[in-house]
């Protein structure tokens, strides 16, 4: 539909299109430019399309010197606006903006009955990592780390570091492919700004109480960083078992104040506290593993 309808030249104009700059305390988004990255998305039959059509634009990319790297330095945070959504401009008591096949919106509509009745599991009760496209939803403490051949991506949560391949490598050949909690990430600078393209991932939810995502889900993501305090990130999601049309979301993280040094990203296991060691329930809740009460609690 959208291809009929909207140039190729003004598809990729949208891409590049950026929030707000210096002094915007939570960068915004208008309607008309939402709904033209949602259709650039659309444009694309699959996340490579698209990833392949931003690089080509781009001329393959630009190479980065150690003397002369993007600063996106600092700790980062999503606002606590944001969290539990995975498209921060969702409502909360709004369903979820992605357009899902007739089964995966079944199975939305069977899992938010069961929260409603007091029932959700969620696997990182177990300690299993967020993992992409979950990752990008997580709270607490985030950190960048951009070289000329490689940007890491770091999220305090599980630990999870994202390593995304700016040195012009492809990804793995097919038959050396498999699924990780992060996939494998490639991608390419363009004025500042990082493009990747994300594959091979495992199956699970963009977060709690959102749809479910299958092992084919791809992720294109433009990194920008708008202001010394804004980081923005254009994402679309492409799923085609799950998904009818491609998830385009805009996701947003803020750097802290940390003058005195003491904020720091600490090693992150969940089994730490025994409250999180839980498995799910035949009626689909969670309850913990040997959890005992004492007689304090009892009373």
């Amino acid at each position: 539909m959208f291809k009929k309808t909207i140039g190729a030249a003004a598809l990729l104009a949208a891409a590049y299109l950026t929030a707000p700059g210096a002094g915007a305390q939570l960068p915004t988004q208008s309607e008309e430019e939402r709904q033209a990255m949602m259709a650039l998305g659309s444009a694309h039959d699959t996340a490579f399309e698209l990833y392949e059509t931003l690089r080509e634009r781009a001329g393959g990319g630009d190479g980065l010197e150690w003397d002369a790297l993007p600063d996106w330095s600092g700790l980062w945070s999503r606002p606590i606006e944001h969290i539990a959504l995975f498209d921060p401009t969702q409502s909360r008591d709004r369903p979820p903006t992605a357009q899902l096949t007739p089964e995966y919106q079944a199975m939305l509509d069977s899992k938010l009955e069961l929260v409603s009745q007091g029932f959700e599991y969620d696997r990182l009760g177990r300690c299993d990592p967020p993992g992409v496209p979950r990752w990008f939803t997580e709270p607490f403490l985030r950190e960048q780390v951009v070289t000329p051949d490689q940007t890491w991506l770091l999220n305090e949560v599980a630990n999870e570091v994202r390593r995304v391949y700016t040195d012009g490598r492809e990804h793995l050949p097919a038959e050396d492919r498999f699924a990780t909690w992060d996939g494998d990430s490639i991608g390419f600078w363009d004025d500042g700004r990082l493009v990747i393209h994300t594959t091979q991932l495992s199956p699970g939810e963009y977060t709690r109480g959102q749809p479910d995502h299958t092992d084919q889900v791809e992720v294109v993501e433009i990194w920008q960083k708008v202001d010394e305090d804004s980081i923005v990130v254009d994402v679309w999601a492409y799923d085609p078992p799950a998904l009818a049309e491609p998830w385009y979301v805009r996701q947003h993280y803020e750097k802290l104040s940390n003058e005195d040094g003491n904020l720091r990203i600490h090693y992150w296991h969940c089994f730490e506290n025994q409250n999180n060691d839980v498995f799910e329930t035949d009626e689909g809740g969670t309850d913990f593993v040997d959890f005992d009460f004492t007689d304090v609690d009892d009373n």
